[in-house]
Order: C-alpha cells, then sequence, then structure tokens
C-alpha cells in the first residue's frame, strides 16, 4: 500500500522532493504546503512545470492538519518548531532537511515541546540532508563500522560560496561582504541558528558512539578581503567579511573527540592559516584503524560532461531532497519519538535504474 506523503514547501529543495515524489508508484500525494499563492488552486505538478500531481497547494497549516498523511516532507525556507510540533501531534511524521537534525539536542523546552508531539501523534521527527545530514552524521557512522578503537572523529565541509547564487543568504543572512562585527556569530542570528544545527550533529555522532561530552566548544574565525572584488551574486569591499570557519568541537577530559570544521569562503583566495581538505565534505576517523573518505556532490563526474556551474549547484538541492524522500519508509516503520541517523536503516532510493 502507498504511503501517503505531504510535500511542505517547494523551493529549489522541495521541488525536487515534489518530482520524487511524484514519480514514485509507491509514495501518494495528498497534499502541499506552499508559501505563497502563486498558482493558487492549479494542479501543483502543472504549476511547477511537472508531471500532473492531483493535488493543488494551501497555505493553511489547518488544510495539512486535516489531513491523513503517513508522513510530512518539511522543507521551506524559513523553519518553524510550532509549526513541526503541530504536524507531529496531528499523527504525522516528519522529516526534516532545514532543521532538527537531532532534537534530542535541543533546549530542554524545545525537546519538551517535540516529545510532548510525538507521544501525542504516535509519530516520529527525524532530520537529515547533506551536511548537516548524510557527510556530518551518516558517513562517520558507515565509516566506524570498520573501527576497533576511536580517538577522533573529523568532519570538513570546505566550501566556495562565490558559486551560489543567492544573494539574500550569502550577504545578507550569512553575511560575507559585512564588516566584522556584524558576522560576529553573537551579532548574527542566522549564524547562530547556523551553529545550532551542526552542534546537533556533534551530539548525534556522541550519541551513536555511546560517549558522554563533557562540553561543546564552539570557535568562530573570520577573515576579511585584502581587495574589493565581484562574485555571481554581489559585490564584496575590501576590509569586509570573505571568509567564515566555524569549528564545533565535542569534548572529553579536555581533549576533542567529535569535531566539524566549516571552512566557508568567497573569492578566489583561501585563507591560508585555515585547515586544507578537498572542496566538498572529508571524514576523517583517527584511531585503529585510521581512515578517510571524501565525497563531492555534482551534476557529473565524466570529464566530458557539458554540466553548467549551475546543474553542479542544482545537484547538492536534489541530493538533499532525495536523502529525505528515500528515509520516508525507514521514519514511517521507526518507533516514535526522535530519530537519529544512527537509529535508522540507510535511506536508499526506489528502483534507480529504472527508466524515468
Amino acid at each position: 500500500m502507498s504511503l501517503k506523503v505531504v510535500q511542505w514547501g517547494v523551493g529549489n529543495v522541495g521541488r525536487e522532493a515534489l518530482s520524487a515524489v511524484i514519480a514514485d508508484p509507491e509514495l501518494a500525494l495528498v497534499g502541499v504546503w506552499r508559501h505563497s499563492a502563486t498558482g493558487e488552486g492549479e494542479d501543483i505538478g502543472e504549476s511547477l512545470g511537472l508531471p500532473k500531481a492531483g493535488v493543488a497547494a494551501t497555505q493553511s497549516l489547518e488544510d495539512i492538519l486535516a489531513l491523513q498523511a503517513d508522513c510530512v516532507l518539511y522543507m521551506p525556507r524559513l523553519s518553524h518548531l510550532d509549526e513541526v510540533c503541530a504536524l507531529l501531534a496531528s499523527g504525522k511524521n516528519v522529516i526534516s532537511t532545514p532543521f532538527a537534525f537531532f532534537a534530542n539536542a535541543l533546549p530542554e523546552a524545545e525537546r519538551a515541546k517535540v516529545a510532548d508531539a510525538c507521544a501525542a501523534g504516535g509519530s516520529t521527527l527525524y532530520g537529515t540532508g547533506i551536511n548537516p545530514g548524510f557527510a556530518g552524521m551518516i558517513q562517520p557512522v558507515v565509516l566506524a563500522g570498520m573501527s576497533r578503537r576511536i580517538r577522533k572523529v573529523s568532519v570538513f565541509e570546505r566550501a566556495n560560496w562565490s558559486y551560489y547564487d543567492n544573494a539574500s543568504i550569502t550577504f545578507d543572512q550569512m553575511r560575507f561582504g559585512h564588516s566584522k562585527e556584524e558576522a560576529l556569530l553573537a551579532n548574527n542570528p542566522f549564524a547562530q541558528f547556523n551553529s545550532q544545527i551542526f552542534s546537533e550533529q556533534v551530539y548525534m555522532l556522541a550519541a551513536a558512539f555511546d560517549v558522554e561530552l563533557d562540553e561543546l566548544v564552539t570557535e568562530q574565525d573570520l577573515v576579511l578581503a585584502e581587495e574589493s572584488f565581484d562574485i555571481i551574486c554581489g559585490h564584496v569591499a575590501r576590509g569586509t567579511v570573505c571568509g567564515q570557519r566555524y569549528h564545533w568541537q565535542g569534548m572529553v577530559d579536555s581533549s576533542v573527540v567529535i569535531e566539524i570544521d566549516a571552512l566557508w569562503s568567497i573569492g578566489d583566495t583561501y585563507p591560508q592559516h585555515w585547515p586544507k581538505p578537498q572542496d566538498g565534505w572529508t571524514v576523517s576517523i583517527e584511531g585503529s584503524p585510521s581512515m578517510q573518505s571524501h565525497f563531492l556532490c555534482c551534476a557529473s563526474l565524466d570529464p566530458n560532461s557539458t554540466a553548467t556551474l549551475e546543474d553542479h549547484v542544482h545537484a547538492t538541492e536534489i541530493a538533499t531532497a532525495m536523502q529525505a524522500v528515500n528515509s520516508i519508509r525507514a521514519v514511517c516503520e521507526a518507533a516514535p519519538g526522535v530519530v537519529g541517523a544512527h537509529e535508522l536503516s540507510l535511506a536508499r532510493p526506489f528502483k534507480p535504474f529504472r527508466t524515468p
């Protein structure tokens, strides 16, 4: 029997998830929430240039709560815990890509709210994506299956934001191109939100490896542009922020045992005092034995590919969406409550070699 799915949000990631749900014969789309009234009353598939879906979008939470559905793919641009809790309390499992990657690490009041909602609805909450998600939560656990002893787990994300054509996120929220004062973690609510969700990965890995952390240390390093330059979505003035490093460290007995290192820059110059992993995501495990795995997501690895820069950026949106879509069955089978990536079977696609 098909699982009934609601798509919440149809932005870059949500649209890809919606397309996958429509195409999967084992999933039945029963509802769509959309932020805007664009295409109101129209079939959501046809409105977005996708195959017909048989469903029109709504802007009403109440409309979605009234539906009978097994799972909600929660993918809005701006996330709200109260929305997620309402969905959970209505009996719907929720898979989230913008936040709640390991809700057991949320502040106590929020954690209690999620627990109450899951108990009321007999439902499950799971957060996933690329990173936070696969690279920082699943890949380390899979690698650790070959370990006898572990001294330290490190996850590096190196990304040049110059290729991301979204001025609102790059400049307004991330605050590249702003003064150092404006970009400080203490002064930037978006950076604080990011810090929370990446911290959740550290706590999830600690849970996966059954280690109790003494504390979590967060460090930020901001690098300023020595010269003015332009990127695809705007201008970066000399003396403004062109590099942001965030280092989350889970500590035991004053030693780092789990770390996540985000190395984000714009422009052609990479800060020389930073670690220098390859672009993408690198997971290292120091122990017995030691091992390392590098993960890169792109449109094609074929050297003769004609894929454009936009195609490569788009590939990460597909990957984020599919990590969620391919987890629907496992989440629906999970026990009620918060579930971590280490507690689910690995996500796998439905007949991926079939003809589109």
